[in-house]
């Protein structure tokens, strides 16, 4: 394990999920991402009052649920870490560990680069512009969201929580991903149309070869175009069924020192990029409840909130 990692480690503990000597920690893993999950660890056995380790087969899509074993074991302890494959953050689990005050740092499909690149951001400049995004989108009804690409599309913010992640997880029932460094919240059902060209890449796919465009009427994607991935991402919404294609997340990245990889835990951090995601909102506060959640990145857009510009081609103007 290298020196780098390490202190990645320790970093993402201390600084990040604010484990305190007191407090007890569990690590969840698979077998991509052991390596992590072993760093986190060693770590947590240097800082934690008492630090444990299991490992489970990989999930097969993001949301799908761990075992129930380990679902009933996350709400025992202080802090966990799912430094797993894919995704855990939209799992009842999770929203069940949550639940019992317990805080839950998800980072699907993490590694030694996402460690050592992103925890190198300053985490008060994160904080600072989630804050003013955040601010502006409570305000927000409508965001109409475009880009060279070919993207035009329109989704509603009116009456939904606006949620702020900068990875800093430092009280009673916190969590979201680790590292972070976005503002996301869940479209009003039935009500986003438009079109998307996600030319940055795809949760459970990786970097995109060509762009994917996806038709939006009335809330669900409609038709799915493009080559060999397009197809791909049209076989994993179809495996799950009807709901699987519901708009579930509109997501602004925020986070300087990450860069798009084919890691959906790095690329919709990405400052400079949004991310529609289809499936699952349930734990941002929406309504669809499904085993899967896909998030896609399209690069240097922009987009206005209720008419005001706020990012053009992937620059930020407020």
């Amino acid at each position: 394990m290298s020196t780098k990692l390490q202190n990645a480690a320790l970093l993402a503990l201390k600084d990040y999920m604010c484990i305190t000597e007191d407090e007890t920690l569990l690590v969840i893993t698979d077998a991509s991402t052991k390596n992590i999950g072993r760093a986190l660890y060693e770590a947590g056995l240097q800082i934690a009052r008492e630090a444990f380790y299991i490992e489970m087969r990989e999930r097969e899509v993001n949301g799908q649920e761990p075992p129930e074993q380990i679902a009933e074991l996350m709400k025992t302890v202080d802090v966990v870490m799912c430094a797993t494959a894919k995704s855990l953050t939209h799992t009842k689990a999770r929203m069940g560990a949550s639940k019992h005050g317990v805080r839950v740092g998800t980072m699907p499909g993490i590694n030694a680069g996402i460690m050592e690149r992103c925890f190198a951001a300053n985490p008060n400049d994160i904080i600072s512009m989630n804050e003013k995004l955040q601010q502006i989108l409570k305000a927000t009804k409508e965001i109409t969201l475009t880009s060279k690409a070919g993207t035009k599309a329109t989704f509603s913010a009116s009456g939904r929580k606006i949620i702020s992640s900068t990875g800093v997880l430092k009280n009673i029932g916190d969590s979201g991903n680790v590292p972070s460094g976005e503002v996301y919240f869940a479209p009003k059902e039935d009500v986003s149309n438009g079109r998307l060209v996600c030319d940055g890449s795809v949760a459970g796919i990786g970097l995109l070869d060509e762009p994917i465009t996806i038709d939006i009427v009335n809330g669900f994607a409609t038709k799915i175009k493009g080559g060999a991935q397009a197809k791909q991402l049209e076989e994993m919404l179809n495996k799950v069924g009807h709901y699987a294609h519901a708009v579930a997340e509109f997501g602004i990245g925020t986070n300087p020192k990450a860069k798009i990889k084919g890691c959906i835990l790095e690329d919709e951090k990405v400052l400079g990029t949004v991310h529609i995601a289809f499936g699952n909102n349930q734990s941002m506060g929406g309504n669809i409840n499904v085993p899967i959640h896909i998030d896609c990145i399209i690069k240097s857009p922009s987009f206005t909130c209720d008419g005001k510009l706020i990012m053009s081609d992937g620059k930020f103007v407020i």
